[in-house]
Order: structure tokens, then sequence, then C-alpha cells
């Protein structure tokens, strides 16, 4: 029980999310009339952090940022009005490769393949279906079928509401008319609010499907993407491989360092024991940290912060026994740095579930 606590515990906390996403969220929140202190009561984030930090945000730090959207605006399918209202563009080299793609089927291929730059929570895969030979496509479907590559509990809706808005976002860039003879298929039970999806998305809903997918007739792959450009495909295509790559290699290394250390609960190695799992010395692990605006201790308090956070709202664990698994001897001392981060204490924290404070 406690490996597979430990497990939940990791995958919950792992970077996953682009930070662009978090900041659209707050800023619709802001252009909806709420302020910082409403936005983020509670979360543990900042405004500040999100605009200046480039480090994917956690399931985590995204579930607790969702949770109070919702709270705020009543709108449970706010991912699907976000996603809806914003630019190509704010997808980064992803938006360009798919609106520079020279047809629909080559948009649904680079959407499939390189999604996971964006958002590593969900898998894409793009497939087409029908019998042989069937001419023009006519009896031929195209199928983009979204899995989960771990389970995305109260970010499940948000995240898919972001995936369905940002796909018709879009395919309607690209497309000369819009294209509504599509069908979505809803892993969800069918919600009081339905009728959202239905009118923003403009085509056919079913909910309570086993898989998610979106399905778009055969004879629309064929069709010219209006705004196709190839020296600009083979730029962003070429940027979204590179970073598809790098973050199977684990990402940017301060990636890979905070990904050890929340491997390493109660037992943090230290610089020195840390350059050696790398390969090299102290004074090159902290200079290729320091080009990426981080230090090993701003990253190992990080993961402390998140775990010790993470323990106390989730699990019964005595605040002295989370002080051991964080490294820390003195229970004191803990308790004192944890004031610091979040400017209460850890009972407190725990007696009010967490709402008592919008500091990380």
């Amino acid at each position: 029980m406690a490996e597979e606590q430990g497990e939940v515990m990791v995958e919950r906390l792992r970077p996953a999310i682009h930070p662009t996403y978090s900041r659209l969220l707050c800023a619709h929140l802001h252009g909806q009339g709420f302020d910082d202190a409403d936005i983020f009561a509670g979360t543990r984030l900042e405004w500040q952090q999100l605009l200046s930090e480039h480090r994917y945000l956690s399931q985590e730090q995204l579930t607790r940022l969702i949770r109070r959207a919702v709270a705020l605006t009543g709108q449970p399918w706010i991912g699907l009005n976000i996603a809806s209202a914003i630019s190509v563009s704010a997808h980064g080299a992803l938006g360009y490769a798919v609106v520079s793609a020279p047809d629909l089927r080559a948009l649904h291929q680079v959407v499939a393949r390189y999604a996971s730059v964006r958002l590593q929570l969900t898998a894409l895969a793009f497939v087409e279906t029908g019998p042989e030979g069937s001419e023009g496509g006519e009896d031929k479907e195209g199928r983009l079928i979204i899995t989960e590559r771990q389970p995305l509990g109260e970010t499940r809706e948000f995240l898919y509401g972001s995936l369905l808005g940002t796909y018709f976002q879009m395919l309607d860039a690209v497309s000369p008319q819009r294209i509504r003879d599509i069908q979505v298929l809803l892993p969800l039970p069918r919600p009081a609010w339905a009728q959202e999806y239905e009118q923003q998305l403009g085509c056919r809903v079913a909910f309570g499907t086993e898989k998610f997918e979106v399905v778009i007739p055969g004879h629309y792959l064929d069709r010219r993407c209006l705004t196709a450009d190839p020296a600009m495909h083979r730029t962003a295509v070429r940027d979204c491989e590179h970073q598809r790559k790098q973050l199977e290699h684990g990402g940017p290394f301060s990636r890979q360092v905070g990904l050890l250390l929340l491997d390493k609960p109660g037992a943090f190695p230290t610089l020195e024991t840390m350059a050696s799992a790398f390969a090299m010395s102290p004074r090159t692990l902290i200079r290729k940290l320091k080009a990426e605006d981080t230090s090993y201790q701003q990253l190992l308090d990080d993961v402390r912060r998140e775990l010790g956070c993470w323990l106390l709202m989730e699990t019964g664990d005595s605040v002295e026994r989370i002080a051991e698994q964080l490294g820390y001897q003195d229970t004191s001392n803990f308790s004192r740095t944890f004031r610091r981060w979040f400017g209460i204490t850890p009972l407190a924290m725990r007696k009010d579930g967490g709402q008592g404070s919008g500091r990380r």
C-alpha cells in the first residue's frame, strides 16, 4: 500500500503540463474580474511565479488551480471556454506546425505526434479506418484517439475540454469553412451542462463512451489547408521533433535533476552525489543549472515543498513522520521552514484543508 501511494504521489507531482496553459487559465480569470488574491487562494501558486518560471507544472499543481477556477466561475467546462478563445500561436512550435500543414491528414498526424511537447498527461494517436479501396475516402474515417497516460482525476474534464477546444480552433484556422460533421466521443458521464459542449463545438457529442475519440469523415483528410506553408512547416516540425526528443531524454537539465530528487524522498542526494549520477563535476552541475536560471538548492526546496504539502494533505502521516521523509531531523526546523513556504503551520494547513494560504 505504501509503495502504491508513493507511486501515485510521484506521478501526480511529476512535471507534465506546459506553463502556458496555467497562465492562460489565470488570464481568463483576470478577465472575468477576479484578482490574484481570489485566483490563488489555497493553490500555493503565485501569478509572478507562473509568469517568470518556465518549468512544467505537475498534475497536482494544475489540479489546485482548476479546482479554484471552477469554484470561482461555477463552470466545470472552463477548459473548453479557454481553449476555444486562444490563438494558435499560444501553442508554440506545435501551433505553427499545425497551421502550416499541407492538408488535414498532415494536420492530424502532427497533432498526434507532437501534442506531448505541451501536455504529457495524455497520449494521442491518429488512425484511418474503413473498407480498403474506398474511392475518395467516402467510407473512410479519420480517428484522433486520446488516452490517459495516468489517471487524470479532477483535471479530466478541464483537460478534455481544453483538448477539444484547441482541436476545433486549429481546424477552423486552416479551413475555408467550419467543418462540423464531426463526432466527439467522450468517456464522461453526460453532465447537466452537456449543451455547452454541443453549442461551443457545433457538432455531435456522445457522452459515456468507452474511448475519447474525435471522428472526422475521411473525405476531408485530403483537403488542402488555407494556411499551408512548406518552409514554415519544415521548420516548425523540426522544432517539435527536437522538443519531443528532449522530453524523451528527460527534458531540460533542471527537469532531469528535479525528477531524480522527486524519486528519492527521504534520501535526497547531496550535490556531489547528484553530479556523479550525471557523470559530471559539481561545478559543471552548478553551471548547467545556473544556465537554466535555477540552482540545486532551489530545486531541492521546490521538491520538498511539493512533497511536504502532498503528504500533509493526502496522507495521515504525522508531522514528525513527514519531516523525516523530507530529510529534516528536527521537526521544529521543518515547521519553521513550512511556515516560511506557506505562511501557515503544517497542522493549521491540515486543519483547514490547505485553503489558508495562496502561496506556493
